[in-house]
């Protein structure tokens, strides 16, 4: 009787601990999942070189599983601006509704693997999103991992 009583108590030794741990793996994952949701909304751009608030951005996930961002706002400038400085499809697009976070994927709370467009420039840029400090961080780099690049700063636009 007593061996069957010790098998059953590391039986529940070991069920206890495979839940812990099972508790903790989904705790983590949803922590990740929330800082990401965190990044959805409409942001404040600030220029990394004068510090004036430039326009609004939404983030957003898209139905196809990746994020985006486009401008919905532009708070400098003469209503109607273009994207003179863009190439192909988004020459000459307008500024406000056009897409300049494209295919980013979310990976360990923060959005990576897509590309950010510059509409001064008209260039692409590997990108990068995360939060610091309630505030959002775009990393716009030559290079996929981030080296050879440059970051703003975004604020909370609510």
């Amino acid at each position: 009787m007593q061996p069957k009583i010790n098998q059953i108590v590391k039986f529940n030794h070991i069920m206890t601990r495979k839940f812990f741990f099972l508790g903790l793996f989904l705790a983590a994952g949803m922590g990740l999942s929330a800082q990401v949701s965190a990044i959805l909304g409409d942001w404040k751009t600030v220029d990394d070189k004068t510090g004036e608030v430039r326009s609004i951005v939404t983030v957003y996930k898209a139905s196809d599983g990746l994020y985006y961002g486009k401008i919905s706002k532009m708070l400098v400038g003469e209503p109607g601006l273009l994207c003179t400085e863009c190439k192909e499809a988004d020459h000459n697009q307008p500024l406000e509704g056009l897409v300049i976070i494209r295919g980013m994927k979310e990976e360990k709370g923060e959005l990576v693997g897509g590309n950010v467009l510059d509409p001064e420039s008209g260039k692409f840029y590997y990108g990068k999103i995360y939060l610091k400090d309630g505030k959002l961080i775009l990393r716009g780099s030559l290079d996929k991992r981030g080296f050879l690049g440059r970051n703003q700063t975004w604020l909370r636009a609510n």
